[in-house]
């Protein structure tokens, strides 16, 4: 009897003691050893490189003043033209016959002048003399003063009519470069439809088409410089000359232009270029990306508390750059905010900031 009660109490002592190794293994980690970085807000402003091209400053869309058939074209895009230039011509058949019968109708007019000047001349002789009536002068006075009228009008239709014909050549104004074709020969065309964009020679543009978001504040006047995308050793310096008052429906951009001083060698028409810009600055918190997690679907990182734990905050990140972020709102200063060690973190939990140069 006494052995059975001593093999029981060695029995329930054995489970005593294997419980309590149990329960020891099992209690979690109660801390974790996490690196930090203190909050120190500064200004910051975001730079955006924005490409576009160098355009004239003046372009022409050139264009036939009277309709017809285009039966020549002398010029393609890229080609350097010069002032008074033919560039193209209509088929001048139908305007022909207008000058032949105004021409016509001219010398119509003049016969009738001759003959009513004649008349004229005969009636104020005979009027002195009494062998005609002052109503008979008056009436040749009259025919003569008509068919003048008659011949003046008719000399200008006729003007009109070799002026309408001199419009079926497409004549440059002034020099520069055909940028654009909108028209083949043997086709038919109204008056005013664009053959020919022409960039003509003098200033030029930088054009670039910005998003409305960066122009909150008003353009700056200071000296911009704008680089060949291909050799950014090239430059210009210029200075915004025009912010167009409307946003594209396509593309919801805003058209920007800058007055290039001059053009550097290497640099010409048509050239991609780029140039940098900067917001305006606004106080941020500069964090590495390591130390950004989220909040169910927001946003967050890992603050330690005065009392060494974890909390989880929310914040709002103004930009993603590479390799850091910068947060717009949520921080305002001297936080501890966790940059590694924090994906086993959990609210409440006691944390170890590990010193600056140890391993983690």
């Amino acid at each position: 009897m006494g052995g059975r009660i001593s093999t029981c109490i060695f029995g329930f002592g054995l489970l005593a003691l294997l419980s309590g190794c149990s329960e020891e293994n099992a209690e979690p980690k109660q801390h974790s050893r996490v690196f930090v970085q203190t909050v120190a807000p500064a200004d910051f402003a975001a730079a955006v490189t924005l490409t576009g091209d160098v355009q004239a400053r003046v372009q022409t869309d050139l264009s036939f003043r009277v309709g017809g058939k285009i039966i020549q074209r002398m010029v393609d895009v890229g080609d350097r033209v010069t002032a008074k230039q033919v560039l193209a011509r209509l088929d001048p058949k139908d305007l022909q016959t207008n000058v032949d019968s105004a021409q016509a109708q001219v010398v119509a007019e003049q016969a009738r002048v001759k003959q009513t000047a004649a008349a004229f001349v005969r009636q104020e002789k005979l009027l002195p003399k009494g062998y005609t009536s002052r109503s008979e002068y008056d009436s040749a006075q009259a025919a003569l003063r008509s068919s003048q009228s008659a011949l003046a009008a008719a000399q200008a239709q006729l003007a009109n009519a070799r002026e309408q014909l001199g419009y079926t050549a497409l004549i440059a104004d002034a020099p520069g470069v055909i940028t654009a074709r909108q028209a083949e020969v043997g086709q038919v065309v109204q008056a005013t439809l664009p053959i020919f964009s022409l960039a003509t020679d003098g200033e030029r543009d930088a054009v670039f088409n910005v998003y409305e978001s960066l122009l909150v504040e008003p353009a700056p006047q200071t000296p911009i410089t704008v680089s060949l995308l291909d050799n950014p050793s090239i430059q210009a310096v210029g200075k915004v000359r025009e912010v167009t008052p409307a946003v594209a429906a396509n593309t919801g951009t805003v058209q920007v232009k800058i007055a290039l001083q001059s053009l550097p060698k290497g640099m010409q028409l048509g050239s991609v270029v780029s140039a940098t810009a900067k917001g305006k600055a606004a106080p941020s918190v500069e964090l590495p990306w390591s130390a950004l997690t989220k909040d169910i679907n927001d946003p967050a990182v890992w603050l330690v508390d005065g009392d060494g734990k974890a909390q989880l905050h929310k914040v709002s990140v103004a930009r993603y750059l590479t390799g850091k972020v910068i947060i717009g709102d949520g921080l305002k200063g001297g936080e501890k905010v966790v940059v590694a060690g924090g994906q086993l973190l959990h609210p409440g939990m006691l944390v170890e900031i590990a010193q600056p140069g140890a391993q983690p």
